[in-house]
């Protein structure tokens, strides 16, 4: 697996090994020695699914009290994937990364505590998938307005996303509760 940091420290773009021939191909998606191996000596508590039709837009989500990191990957279509370091104290605090996560290229982005996520469905319909260090809490679930223009994050949209009630009164940064 090839590991390669982004702009963000700890947010980390990751590239399985995929083995391919005329039947398709295989890859592991989750191998707890090949990540403890490349500096990664995760525990992985629950496993989630999401389906989403073109535009749905679903964060920027997180949790406060019970702060996740997430191994995320799509296993069908296309989605344009965000972290956004929402750690006060951290030289980055408001920055984010981007990147197209997709079935073709299998890449994985592993996004740790402290980070803000969404993405938005770029392909007709997408499965996304994901791995959380910590379980969901709901009294600790937090969202950010997508859209706020301090971050200034670049959406591929055509038009309008689609929100989820959650996501459409979501604050901006500066009324956001975020981390130390």
């Amino acid at each position: 697996m090839e590991v390669i940091q982004t702009p963000l420290p700890g947010v980390l773009h990751l590239k399985p090994k995929v083995f391919g021939d005329a039947r398709g191909f295989f890859t592991e998606s989750w191998n707890a020695q090949t990540f403890a191996n490349a500096g990664l000596d995760l525990a992985f508590v629950q496993d989630n699914h999401s389906r989403s039709t073109k535009g749905v837009l679903r964060g920027l989500h997180y949790q406060l009290a019970n702060p996740q990191g997430k191994l995320v990957r799509v296993a069908r279509g296309a989605v344009f994937d965000v972290a956004v370091d929402l750690r006060r104290s951290s030289p980055h605090f408001g920055r984010w990364f981007g990147t197209v996560l997709s079935d073709e290229t299998l890449d994985m982005l592993y996004i740790p505590p402290g980070f803000g996520h969404g993405f938005l469905t770029l392909s007709d319909t997408a499965d996304f998938l994901y791995k959380v260090t910590t379980p969901y809490d709901a009294a600790s679930d937090r969202s950010l307005a997508w859209n706020d223009p301090e971050l200034a994050i670049d959406w591929p949209l055509e038009g309008a996303p689609t929100l989820s009630a959650k996501d459409q009164a979501a604050p901006l940064l500066t009324a956001a509760e975020v981390f130390a």
